[in-house]
């Protein structure tokens, strides 16, 4: 079964840990593909950047669930 996992954060540092973190558990043939976008949202006086990491990636079993 083909699966995502996002990752959103302020910043990159905490996406970009938070996804390695997960791709360190799943093996090379599970990663399909892998997906970055970054943004600014402005509030007032205040311009924050948004980052997405999105893994695509391939279960081993059957039920769709993997679990780091």
């Amino acid at each position: 079964m083909i699966q995502v996992k996002e990752f959103l954060d302020l910043g990159t540092a905490s996406a970009e840990k938070k996804a390695n973190e997960f791709l360190a558990t799943l093996q090379d043939e599970q990663v399909i593909e892998i997906k970055y976008s970054a943004g600014y949202r402005s509030n007032r006086d205040i311009s924050e950047q948004r980052s997405c990491i999105l893994v695509i990636y391939r279960t081993n079993d059957h039920t769709g669930m993997h679990e780091p």
